[in-house]
């Protein structure tokens, strides 16, 4: 065999090697890489701006933006797990014992609704001649949904391992982050030129801030947002009760189970005003975050659709686990903006 192509397939057999190696080691780490550097990308304007306020000690600034992750992410995380862990046996109680306590009257004020309260008196009260066979139903499910409860909580356990690991990574990412970015944008660089490598990044980067402001945003938003509705309407466990809306809001109308049990607990303890109060913050102010304020946020990653966003998160949740909640529309967003570049790029070229 030639000498020469002998050390070529050396060569390439030893780069292989090399990749396939790293590769399983980055490997359990792989989610939280990509979701620290989704953290990094997308907040890295802001971390320029604190470094340049505090004298250009990037050490510092990372340190505290870490922090602030560490409260705005992770405390919501740790909460909720908590937070289903330990409460999942008196929610599942608390249902039984609203199945029990029957019989379940619609409140005067429902029946009272003109065209439409009798209607739905007649159709309350046709579901409730099977009673019988709705409270053995729900007994027999409440055992399983204890265990789903439970099960939701260690995966929110699991997840905020993940998320901690993201947070750490993310320390270094900034404060070597000019390194970082130039090793990217050299490789791109190499792979596409350098105007084009330049213009992939960017669409990567833009991509990515839009998911993160839209998804992580919206959920903040909607986090405080139900914190006050529940203080306000006193319910208890209300910071546990926002934690767990922070999660849910990353789900469609996944808020509206936490606010509609609250609106419940309330009109079981005879507090039928707040329990109307409730249902109305929730649809006019906690819900109408998600319709409202994602949309714009969204608008940064090219117009995501809905569509990627939930197969985003549903999708990133089974490659990754629970940290793929953040990690998979990140990417739909990142494929999906290189895609429309490419497209415009294409018809450019054809109309010159």
């Amino acid at each position: 065999m030639d000498t020469t192509r002998f050390e070529q397939y050396a060569r390439v057999a030893g780069i292989a090697f090399l990749a396939i190696a790293c590769f399983l080691v980055i490997r359990p780490f792989l989610a939280a890489l990509l979701f620290a550097a989704v953290l990094c990308l997308s907040t890295w304007p802001a971390f320029r701006w604190a470094r340049d306020r505090l004298g250009g000690r990037g050490t510092l600034t990372a340190l505290l933006f870490v922090l602030a992750m560490l409260l705005a992410i992770a405390l919501p995380v740790a909460l909720a797990g908590i937070s289903l862990v330990t409460n999942s046996s008196q929610a599942i109680d608390f249902v039984r014992g609203l199945i029990d306590r029957g019989p379940f009257e619609l409140p005067a004020w429902v029946t009272g609704l003109p065209v439409v309260g009798a209607s739905l008196d007649e159709y309350w009260h046709s579901l409730l001649g099977n009673r019988e066979e709705i409270v053995a139903l729900a007994k027999r499910a409440a055992e399983p949904a204890k265990g789903l409860l439970v099960t939701a909580g260690s995966a929110a356990g699991e997840g905020l391992l993940q998320i901690l690991a993201a947070i750490f990574m993310a320390f270094f990412f900034y404060r070597d982050g000019e390194e970082v970015a130039r090793m990217v944008r050299d490789g791109m660089a190499r792979l596409a030129g350098w105007e084009q490598g330049e213009a992939v990044v960017d669409t990567a980067q833009s991509a990515i801030r839009g998911v993160v402001y839209g998804l992580i945003g919206t959920a903040l938003a909607q986090a405080a947002v139900a914190l006050v509705g529940f203080l306000i309407a006193g319910v208890p466990g209300a910071m546990a009760l926002a934690a767990l809306t922070f999660v849910l809001s990353f789900i469609p109308m996944g808020p509206a189970i936490l606010w509609g049990g609250a609106a419940a607990w309330l009109y079981s303890k005879g507090e039928t005003a707040w329990a109307v109060f409730m249902v109305a913050y929730g649809t006019l102010v906690i819900s109408s975050v998600d319709n409202f304020i994602k949309p714009i946020l969204m608008s940064r990653a090219g117009n995501l659709s809905m569509l990627l966003v939930v197969l985003g998160v549903f999708g990133g949740v089974v490659a990754f686990g629970f940290i793929g909640i953040f990690v998979g529309p990140a990417l739909l967003a990142v494929a999906w903006g290189l895609l429309n570049a490419w497209l415009k790029a294409q018809q450019v070229r054809e109309s010159v």
